[in-house]
Formats: C-alpha cells, sequence, structure tokens
C-alpha cells in the first residue's frame, strides 16, 4: 500500500508541474499592471485572514504564539506588498539609449517552494507573493507536521487567484506527502527555481537537486553587548526578540557576548525584565533536553514557552520567566548553548574587552551559522564597523531585536522570510530574498562598433617592454606603446623569440 502511495505521490507532482507549466506560459503574457493586480488581491485576502491561519498554525504544530504568528502572516502579505509594489519585475526593466542596451524581465517558469512547520503559512504567503511578482508559477511541498494549516493558506491564495482571473493551476500544493514526491519536485526539468526554507537536509537536498535552488542555513547569530550600549534597552530588544514567537525565526538570537566590565549590569537587567541564569546542575540538565542523541535539536523544544522547556529538564520555574540563559565558556558542536536553539533559550558569554568579544563572535559563527546573522548594541560606530568588517554574516544589525530585524520589520531591509546567508554560508545569495532573485533578465543590445575597428591596422612593434630586431631576437625595449592591441602575428613572433632564447622546454 505504502508503494502505491508513493507511485501515487510523484504522478500528482508530475501533473502539478505540467499544469503550472502551462498556467505560467499564459501567465507570462500578463503585463506589469496585470501582475501587481492579482498580486495585491492575494496580498490583501491574506492580511484578512492573517489571525485565523495564525491560530490553526500554532494548534497543528504546537509552536510558537499565535499573536506574535499573526504578525508573522502580515509581514508576509501586507509589508512584503507594500515592499515590492513598485518593482518592475515583468517586460522592459530599463533601456539605455546610450548603450543600446535594453533589459526585459523574464520569469524563471516554476518555482518550487518548500514549507518549514516553523512558520509554515506566513512562508506561503511570502513565497506567494514574490514568485507571482516575478511572473512565476508556484508548487507548495508542504512539511508534514504543517500540512493542514499550510494546505488551507493555499487554497486561499488559489482561489483569490482564481477569482481574478488567474491561469488554472498557477498555484498548486501537493497533497500526497512523500519523500518520493518531494524528490520529484526539487529534482523536476520543469522547475525553473527551487525555494528552500527548512531543515539543513533539505536544503542540502534542494541544492543537490540539479535544479537552480536559493536556501537558507541554520541561523545562530550572537548578540554583543557593548560597554557603549544602552543596556536596558539592548536586553529588551534581545528578550523581545527571543520570545517573538517563541524564537522561532532562525535570525534570532542565540547566545549573548559581553564584557567584564559591566558584566552585573548586563546580568542584573536581564533578572529585572524576566530572564533566569541556569546554575551549572540546571544548565547540565537543560543541554540534555535541548539535544537529541544525534547532536541535532529536539524538535519538542522548539517554540515553547521557557517555563515549559525548564519543566522538560526538571526545573520548576514561575510561569513570568521569559529567557532562560546559562553562562558559558566554550564553544563546540557538543554544546547546545553555542548552538542554534529555536527557543526562548541563549547562553552567555562575558569576555574582557570588545577585540575578544569579537573573536568570540565569530568562533560561534563558524561552528554553525555562518553567513546568517548577528547583532549589536554598541553607540561606538568604529567597533560596529570593525564588526561589519570581519564578520561572517550577511546581516549586523544594530541596536534592535535581531529576529524582527533580520526579516525587514523593525529595519529597512527587505520583508522575506527567506534570508540568505551567502557562499560562506552554502547559500547562493547573501540577500533577503525578493522577487528580484526570481527572475531572468533578458539584454537586447544593439551593435556599437564593427570587427575593423577592433582590429589593429597598424602594429607597433614594441609591446609591454619587448621588441624585436631584424633577427627576430627579444631585447628590451626602450619605449613601451601602452594602447596597443596585439595582433596575432605579434603574438606568433614574441613566441618564436622567446623559446629561442630559453629553448623549447620552457626552463
Amino acid at each position: 500500500m505504502n508503494f502505491d502511495r508513493d507511485l501515487c505521490s510523484i504522478q500528482e507532482v508530475r501533473n502539478l508541474v505540467a499544469r503550472a507549466s502551462e498556467a505560467q506560459k499564459k501567465f507570462a503574457g500578463y503585463n506589469q499592471a496585470q501582475v501587481d493586480g492579482l498580486v495585491e488581491a492575494i496580498a490583501l485576502e491574506c492580511a484578512a485572514h492573517a489571525e485565523p491561519l495564525a491560530k490553526m498554525a500554532v494548534e497543528e504544530t504546537g509552536f510558537g504564539v499565535w499573536q506574535d504568528k499573526t504578525l508573522k502572516n502580515l509581514l508576509g502579505s501586507k509589508m512584503t506588498w507594500e515592499y515590492i509594489r513598485n518593482m518592475k519585475t515583468v517586460g522592459a526593466l530599463n533601456q539605455d539609449d546610450v548603450s543600446g542596451i535594453t533589459e526585459i524581465g523574464v520569469g524563471v517558469g516554476v518555482v518550487a517552494a518548500l514549507i518549514p512547520s516553523t512558520n509554515p503559512t506566513s512562508t506561503v504567503m511570502y513565497k506567494s507573493l514574490i514568485s507571482l511578482k516575478a511572473g512565476n508559477a508556484i508548487i507548495f511541498s508542504p512539511h508534514p507536521g504543517a500540512r493542514r494549516c499550510i494546505e488551507a493558506t493555499v487554497k486561499l491564495i488559489a482561489d483569490t487567484a482564481q477569482k481574478n482571473g488567474a491561469p488554472d493551476g498557477l498555484i498548486g500544493c501537493v497533497e500526497t506527502l512523500s519523500i518520493e514526491a518531494t524528490n520529484e519536485l526539487l529534482r523536476h526539468r520543469g522547475i525553473g527555481m527551487i525555494l528552500a526554507t527548512g531543515g539543513e537536509a533539505m536544503v542540502r537536498a534542494a541544492y543537490s537537486s540539479g535544479n537552480p535552488a536559493l536556501g537558507v542555513g541554520p541561523g545562530n547569530g550572537p548578540a554583543y553587548i557593548e560597554k557603549t550600549a544602552d543596556i536596558p534597552s539592548a536586553v529588551r530588544h534581545i528578550i523581545e526578540s527571543k520570545t517573538f514567537d517563541n524564537g522561532t525565526i532562525c535570525a534570532s538570537e542565540q547566545s549573548v557576548i559581553t564584557e567584564c566590565c559591566i558584566e552585573q549590569k548586563v546580568s542584573d537587567e536581564f533578572t529585572r525584565q524576566g530572564a533566569y541564569f541556569l546554575n551549572e546542575q540546571e544548565s547540565i540538565r537543560l543541554a540534555a533536553v535541548l539535544l537529541r542523541s544525534n547532536g541535532s535539536m529536539n524538535p519538542k523544544v522548539v517554540g515553547k514557552s521557557a517555563a515549559v522547556i525548564a519543566r522538560m529538564a526538571g526545573i520548576d520555574l514561575s510561569p513570568e520567566i521569559r529567557v532562560l540563559l546559562s553562562r558559558q565558556t566554550e564553544v563546540s558542536m557538543e554544546n547546545p548553548y553555542s548552538r542554534e536553539k529555536l527557543c526562548p533559550v541563549l547562553g552567555f558569554y562575558v569576555e574582557e574587552n570588545w577585540r575578544e568579544a569579537c573573536a568570540r563572535s565569530i568562533e560561534i559563527l563558524m561552528n554553525e551559522g555562518a553567513g546568517h546573522t548577528m547583532t549589536i548594541h554598541s553607540e561606538n560606530k568604529s567597533i560596529i564597523n570593525e564588526f561589519a568588517m570581519q564578520k561572517p554574516v550577511s546581516r549586523l544589525l544594530v541596536n534592535t531585536a535581531a529576529s524582527l530585524g533580520g526579516v525587514g520589520a523593525t529595519t529597512n531591509l527587505a520583508p522575506a522570510l527567506t534570508l540568505g546567508c551567502g557562499s560562506i554560508g552554502g547559500s547562493a545569495t547573501s540577500d533577503n530574498v525578493t522577487p528580484l532573485h526570481l527572475i531572468n533578465i533578458r539584454r537586447v543590445a544593439w551593435n556599437a562598433r564593427e570587427l575593423e575597428s577592433l582590429r589593429d591596422t597598424n602594429p607597433t612593434p614594441a609591446h609591454h617592454g619587448i621588441a624585436m630586431s631584424s633577427a627576430g631576437d627579444a631585447r628590451p625595449a626602450e619605449t613601451t606603446a601602452r594602447d596597443v592591441q596585439f595582433t596575432r602575428e605579434d603574438i606568433e613572433a614574441i613566441t618564436r623569440a622567446v623559446l629561442s632564447r630559453f629553448g623549447s622546454s620552457g626552463k
């Protein structure tokens, strides 16, 4: 029976891609105004259903806080639309009469969108808008743990698209879920781009599929509180960020680094604002809960509150406790406090000065999360600039909450739920992904010069300090011609002269 189900799921994907390909060919004929009208209608409908879909996501997955997921749904719909509204993405984008170059936006075709369980409904909204804005069709592959809320969001979008005259099949969703179906979607030759948001294994599979892919690596961003920082504001931002949807945004802070001279002020402020510092034994017990035996993050802690996670480790705390902190001195893959934790738990490091804090930040990022995001709380612009120059991240956020700043809610970065990590993080981009990452640019180029103008009809015998004697020997030239182009005859003559002087062996 399972074997038949797998075959059915593969055939379903093939049918979805075929329908989406035909729909996208029709959609490619839409002008910018028609595309924008459709995208706006979908964005507004998603925004109108932000709250019920958020509640559905929390109920199904058990992750996060519905009020925060509502805000994320608005980020994925209304805020995303407001940012991309005036982007030129289809048809003529730029025309330069001087150079004779015209740029035309062309969709990549069919987008395969992998959707995680941590941000399910908001990611569907966001990926729909940026894909359609770029003139593409889109097919969703849901995480099994968030299937119902993902399917409900896709249906809302597809129904809205149909009501607004979109081609049938432009928006699809895999319903018969299986590993084979996902693999078929990723590897299908009809896919123009994969948008992979999820676990490291999923992203790796997308990049090894043979199709173009945009994926993200794990986040593990440290937050550095430098001695000139506004400490109450820095702590507030970190706690707000780490408790937002119970830490399920990968850009959120995973550790805190501060300096010896302000350690007491920082720790006192965390305690005052509702954080709890674990003692050594409590840290050991919680560490055993955070990681599974295979070294991966325990999914049972994802998106849970601090008090709930503490109880898992046998630590009885007040429900008012917002964040758990553990003092640490080491960084390794075996130490969960120095790794990504999609829940309100932070490692806490104290360094002598900003240079050592800088080194510690790099150590944490290279352990996990290279290329992603980190934050600095400081009023010292020189130190901020030093961090910007040295840190292996794609986003250095200053004096803001990382989870909201990284996705563009509290900063002027592009609103996005797919955050590129650059080459150091194994990603094809370091940007917050927008519709501009989902188009090809066709360039129309006019003739600007003739072949004869490229030839040098009067070659000068002196090139780069080597002149030819009548005997064909190479000797230093007294003068050089800077703007002279080599002809084939020049190159052959120089080659013969060099070989005759130094021997054909090349020694």
